[in-house]
């Protein structure tokens, strides 16, 4: 018997959708229209922090070895650099290579009379966090045989300036949307119930528990809920693409590489089908709980 009248109870729930198919429509609509926000905001904070760590990693350190080193020599110090904590990668440049590199970038004029062997043998250090780029510094040259480091400090303060602000913002306005999202879907959900008042009324007054009269409107806030989520969630891949079809095709896709929406799909997926489903049951179960005392 329970078992039927739960059955009925869900029914009556779907059945309320169609009934009032206009403030279902705006609901959906709505829930819909705050996680394309909030996802946009996440996706454009994700790419910013790709583009960012994209750039420090091209943020190299040379340390320069000591000119009377022969190139045995100095091959044998990347084992005392890459035991330093903080360091992602090594490469090591001959005095050949280095004087090779610069032929192909400067005039050969500048040249003139010059061989490779007044330049120094040299490692390229690339650095796992460059916030502690200073303190790296240092201890390569504290090895023997490093005659002098290279590395760009002010850039890196930069770099760490930007991703700081960036994650502060981007957590900021998340938060926020967050809020704005769940107060409109609430009211929304809660102007829905409003032309229902009387029904519950009429309801309560004939002995039907609060659980009773609750459950059809959770079912429609969850089914609700579930539907702007999936809706959401495509119309925001359909949004990225796009976007990032015409980002690619530009200049500036020469240099910017955007995260391919398949990465993401499944964490972002959840998060809409989640979202959607505890907004839509939270404002189900809010949006009646004045009408019940009666």
């Amino acid at each position: 018997m329970r078992l039927n009248r739960s059955g009925y109870l869900i029914r009556e729930g779907f059945r309320s959708i169609g009934t009032h198919s206009f403030m279902s429509f705006a609901t959906v609509t709505i829930i819909m229209a705050c996680l394309i926000i909030m996802g946009s905001v996440t996706l454009l904070s994700l790419n910013i922090d790709r583009l960012i760590k994209s750039l420090e990693n091209q943020n190299e350190v040379v340390a320069f070895v000591d000119e009377t080193y022969t190139e045995d020599s100095a091959r044998a110090l990347q084992g005392s650099i890459e035991g330093i904590d903080n360091i992602s990668s090594v490469e090591f440049i001959t005095r050949g290579q280095a004087f090779d590199n610069f032929m192909e970038n400067y005039s050969s004029d500048l040249s003139e009379g010059l061989d490779d062997q007044v330049l120094r043998d040299r490692y390229v250090i690339h650095l796992t966090d460059i916030a502690r780029m200073a303190e790296t510094k240092s201890a390569l040259e504290s090895i023997e045989g490093i005659a002098k480091v290279k590395a760009h400090l002010d850039y890196a303060k930069t770099f760490i300036t930007i991703r700081n602000v960036v994650s502060v913002v981007s957590l900021a306005l998340i938060a926020m949307l967050v809020f704005v999202s769940i107060f409109i879907m609430s009211n929304t959900i809660k102007l829905a119930t409003f032309g229902r008042r009387e029904e519950i009324a009429i309801m309560k007054m004939v002995g039907a528990s609060n659980g009773f009269i609750r459950l059809p409107f959770v079912v429609e806030g969850l089914v609700l809920g579930i539907l702007g989520g999936g809706l959401g969630f495509l119309a925001e891949w359909g949004i990225y693409e796009l976007l990032t079809k015409k980002v690619v095709n530009s200049v500036a896709g020469s240099f910017l590489a955007v995260i391919p929406f398949e990465q993401i799909a499944l964490p972002m997926f959840i998060a809409y089908m989640g979202i959607g489903v505890i907004i839509g049951a939270f404002g189900g179960v809010n949006a009646i709980r004045n009408y019940l005392d009666v």
